[in-house]
């Protein structure tokens, strides 16, 4: 690195594993410094900070007030339009990005972390070489509880997920909030899978968002009807979790 950069690890409470990393950063070449307590002073920090870190600890999704707290963070550094990056257990990471969105404008690395990872991800990060935006975020419209249940939980750590069970909801979802892709199955009571494409495609708020058609029946003739509703895609719903997740993918890039 030509010019030392800064880095902030912003945390509840200091431990041997911050030390650990304090230690591996400062190794590096980076200027260190952990803060457990001044989290009221960001916007000082700002002006000489090229990386916030936010360390979590194993027990945030029972401290309602770590909770708001980090909601706060995340906030504040969004309003400085400095880059951030998250580090805490995977397992939690669904119910965090469920109770706090914010988080997921931010990059998140899994914990334990290993050095070579550790500064590879904090490099990219500076250099702006990762995308550090949120995850690409899908909707699940089907009238199985079940079956929607299932593919969020094959796809919810790489992307976020939202589920709805009756097309006239994915309308009202959509109509309030942008997403990325939708899964959208194509047989269900009242408002179909069809009569969904078509209302969607008739606002402009919602004419560009991709709609991949779940099905059930995999025929030629049933795949050229589906299709000729012209959707951006279709999948089988007696698809792999490994097929689904290499498909959406494609489409998200």
């Amino acid at each position: 690195m030509s010019a030392q950069k800064n880095v902030k690890i912003l945390l509840f409470r200091y431990s041997v594993v911050v030390k650990g990393i304090e230690k591996n950063l400062t190794d590096l070449g980076y200027a260190v410094e952990s803060i457990t307590d001044g989290f009221d002073e960001l916007e000082g920090y700002a002006s000489h900070t090229d990386l916030f870190i936010l360390y979590l600890p194993g027990d945030i999704m029972d401290d309602r007030l770590k909770l708001k707290e980090m909601e706060t963070i995340c906030t504040r550094i969004g309003k400085l339009e400095k880059k951030m990056m998250v580090i805490g257990e995977k397992k939690y990471h669904f119910e965090l990005s469920e109770a706090v969105p914010e988080i997921d404008d931010y990059g998140w690395l899994d914990r334990p972390i290993e050095s070579e990872a550790l500064g590879a991800a904090v490099e990219a990060a500076i250099n702006g070489t990762i995308r550090l935006g949120a995850k690409k975020r899908i909707l699940i419209v089907d009238d199985d509880p079940a079956y929607a249940a299932m593919v969020r939980e094959w796809i919810k750590d790489s992307y976020k997920v939202d589920i709805v069970t009756a097309g006239l909801q994915a309308i009202s979802f959509l109509m309030k909030n942008q997403v990325d892709l939708v899964l959208l199955d194509y047989e269900m009571p009242g408002v179909d899978g069809p009569k969904v494409l078509k209302m969607l495609r008739q606002e402009a708020s919602t004419k560009d968002i991709q709609v991949v058609f779940l099905t059930g029946v995999g025929t030629k003739e049933e795949v050229a009807r589906v299709m000729e509703l012209r959707p951006d895609g279709y999948v089988l719903k007696s698809t792999t979790r490994d097929n689904l997740l290499t498909y959406i993918g494609k489409k998200l890039g």
